[in-house]
Order: C-alpha cells, then sequence, then structure tokens
C-alpha cells in the first residue's frame, strides 16, 4: 500500500516539474490519405507549442471510420486527450509520446461540441512540428504556411510567429506533382486571407481552395 502510494506521489511530482504537463486539445483533420492534429497553443505554458503530428487510431474500425468522415470535407474536429507532457513530442525527447487517449469530437471539444468516438487510442505516427512560441508581442508582415500531406488533398497550417496572431488550416486539392514547399503571403493583421490569395501563392485555380478548417485569434492576442 506505501510503494503504490509512493509510486502516486512521484508521478504527480514528475508531472507537476514539466511546465507542458495539461490538457492539450487539437485541431484534427485529415482523410484517406493521411490523418493530422494541430495542438492548439497560447502564449503560456503549458500551450505555449506550435505541435503538428501525423496519427492514426489504433482500432482500425474506428481509424477508417473516422477517414472517411473526415475526407474531402472542411467541418471542425477536436481531439480532447488525456493530461500528457506536450515535452515528450519534442524531436530527441527522452520519453517520446507514442499513444494518448483521447475524445474524438465533431466541432470544438469545449464549445458545444458533440463526442463521436470516446476513450480513443490515437497513435502519434510522425511529429511534424515542434515550435515554441515566443511570449513577445510583435508584428510580422508575411503569414508562412507549412504544407501536410503530398497527394491530392493537402493542408496549409501558418506558422504562428506574431503577437497577437492567429491560428489557421486550410484544405485545397493540388495538382499532381506539386510542390510541398510552404508558401508566404503578405499578412494583414488578423485578417483571414481569402481564397484567390492562396490561389495565387499556390499557382492554382480559385476553385481548388475548399476552405478553412479552423481559423482563431482569441487564444493567441
Amino acid at each position: 500500500m506505501k510503494t503504490a502510494l509512493l509510486a502516486l506521489l512521484l508521478a504527480g511530482s514528475a508531472h507537476a516539474a514539466d511546465a507542458t504537463y495539461g490538457e492539450h486539445g487539437m485541431a484534427l483533420f485529415g482523410g484517406k490519405e493521411g490523418l493530422y492534429a494541430s495542438h492548439l497553443p497560447m502564449f503560456h505554458a503549458p500551450h505555449d507549442y506550435q505541435v503538428v503530428l501525423q496519427v492514426h487510431v489504433a482500432d482500425p474500425v474506428t481509424d477508417a471510420a473516422l477517414r472517411r468522415r473526415l475526407d474531402g470535407k472542411t467541418a471542425l474536429w477536436t481531439i480532447a486527450p488525456e493530461k500528457f507532457e506536450l515535452s515528450r513530442l519534442a524531436p530527441q525527447a527522452p520519453s517520446p509520446l507514442k499513444h494518448f487517449k483521447a475524445d474524438l469530437v465533431l466541432g470544438h471539444f469545449e464549445q458545444g461540441g458533440k463526442t463521436q468516438y470516446a476513450a480513443s487510442t490515437i497513435v502519434v505516427d510522425k511529429v511534424l512540428m515542434f515550435r515554441k512560441l515566443s511570449p513577445e508581442t510583435g508584428a510580422n508582415g508575411t503569414a508562412t504556411y507549412m504544407q501536410i500531406g503530398s497527394g491530392k488533398q493537402r493542408y496549409l497550417i501558418k506558422q504562428i510567429d506574431s503577437r497577437p496572431d492567429y491560428d489557421h488550416i486550410l484544405a485545397y486539392r493540388a495538382a499532381p506533382g506539386a510542390s510541398t514547399e510552404s508558401i508566404t503571403l503578405i499578412k494583414q493583421a488578423l485578417r483571414e486571407p481569402t481564397p484567390a490569395e492562396f490561389a495565387t501563392a499556390l499557382h492554382i485555380r480559385c476553385d481548388a481552395i475548399k476552405g478553412t478548417i479552423y481559423f482563431y485569434t482569441d487564444d493567441l492576442r
């Protein structure tokens, strides 16, 4: 009994010592070509990191059903996970996070979203981005978007590099062999760029821009 209590106390102390320990909600997007999760960041601990993951659901039936429901759509889905240390997703982390339990929610899990798949095991396949955010106020005249995916279905995620700033995930259809390099747009305060601006930067038709999956400013003021 004493040994078990001591183990719990030690585990609690370890969590408390890591400033990134918490419930790290994420936007969930993708489809048949890949599933992705983007941490919903803020400019304060434990959420002051921009992290993007490639993932899958451990249960193959749930994974397949989820990919069908997400594929080709821009409806917002989010992940409400168990608490963990975000630092475990960093490159060269001594104890890398391989999987975690989470509810998969249609809509925003803190804004009236409805759980569709409860207590699912999310497997981390690859960490695509891991960046610590600076709390300092600063402006940037451009907005850089990282491309996610290499097939026909692509996504763009804005690199958060100003304060205030906005978190933005957008879906588009790419031509065969299209570049996977990041793109840069002129930034106008916290205004969401138009589909035409993305089409110009990507050298594609405007109707290939499928739309915004997630755009939010309140947490990045």
